[in-house]
């Protein structure tokens, strides 16, 4: 993989450097133990070139979740935004996955973190469709294990370490032969995916899990949200119970990776009718639209990187 990206330029500290030359000691502390902040940002092709999508939300995630984790950066929102349009522009990619890290960049032995220097790092891949069946529909198995809460780690804070919660759910899934799991909270209500916000349809409405189910707060999912309010599709933030997933019309995973991803089959319990639903597809639809810039109405949530 690094051989594949070995002719991209990343932004590390005010520098652009070839991806190789971006290193960092074996022993540092977000390495050992999980203490980085980052974010995960889409850039998508339009007729006025590279368009990368609610950036200004994404930034101020990152500037959320470092001052949950006490960690300060030398450079503000406005520099981090310079600096993410300047790595997409510097590649000349049209259409990339965008990751910002910001982490501890100090390899004493420790757990640490006070005082210690923040270092953030910008790299801006090409990136195709997360799930490989997505166009179909995938099959999600219910995890084993819960989502992580506020009682244990701040659930808004979009960390590395959160994400232990995630690969091993993603991994149970997977040797189990489904694509994706889906998360339950402590009290045994529907949360999220791994990496992914979740909605069901009943009856034509909207429903997702609210802030009382231990979830992020994903961009996608607040942008889902306003399409379908846009749309007229009445949405509806609840708790909702496991069962609730079983017997809906439709389920769909949302995510900046992921974007509308449909699922079709969850335990082996067949979704609605087995395909790709119409609720589902309206508002893929317009999520295609508004990141390709074909919605006049959105085009506040980009920001076109000028080549």
């Amino acid at each position: 993989m690094a051989n594949e990206r070995a002719g991209l330029k990343v932004w590390l500290d005010g520098k652009y450097l070839d991806y190789n030359e971006a290193r960092v000691p074996i022993l540092t502390h977000s390495l050992q133990y999980g203490s980085g902040i980052f974010e995960g940002i889409r850039a998508y092709e339009t007729d006025k070139g590279a368009a990368i999508f609610r950036l200004d939300e994404h930034i101020k995630r990152l500037a959320n979740s470092m001052k949950i984790y006490s960690m300060k950066l030398t450079y503000s929102e406005a520099q981090i935004k310079k600096a993410i349009v300047g790595t997409v522009k510097i590649n000349r990619l049209s259409s990339c996955y965008i990751r910002p890290f910001a982490f501890i960049n100090d390899d004493k032995i420790g757990l640490s973190a006070y005082g210690k220097r923040v270092s953030l790092y910008i790299a801006a891949v090409p990136f195709g469709k997360y799930f490989a069946g997505a166009a179909k529909g995938i099959r999600c198995k219910i995890a084993s294990w819960d989502r992580i809460n506020s009682n244990i780690l701040p659930v808004e804070a979009k960390a590395s370490g959160n994400y232990l919660n995630s690969v091993i759910t993603n991994t149970e899934a997977r040797m189990a032969g489904f694509d994706e799991a889906i998360l339950l909270s402590y009290d045994g209500y529907v949360a999220e995916g791994p990496g992914e916000n979740i909605f069901i349809v009943r009856d034509n409405k909207l429903l997702t899990p609210n802030n009382s189910s231990d979830i992020l707060l994903g961009v996608t999912r607040d942008s889902v949200m306003k399409l379908a309010e846009d749309i007229g599709i009445e949405v509806v933030e609840r708790l909702l119970h496991k069962e609730e997933l079983y017997t809906a019309d439709e389920v769909f995973f949302a995510g900046t990776a992921a974007e509308l991803t449909p699922i079709i089959n969850i335990d082996g319990i067949v979704i609605g009718k087995g395909k790709i639903g119409p609720v589902t597809k309206i508002l893929s639809q317009a999520y295609d639209d508004v990141v390709h810039g074909k919605k006049e109405e959105f085009m506040n949530w980009l920001t076109y990187v000028k080549v």
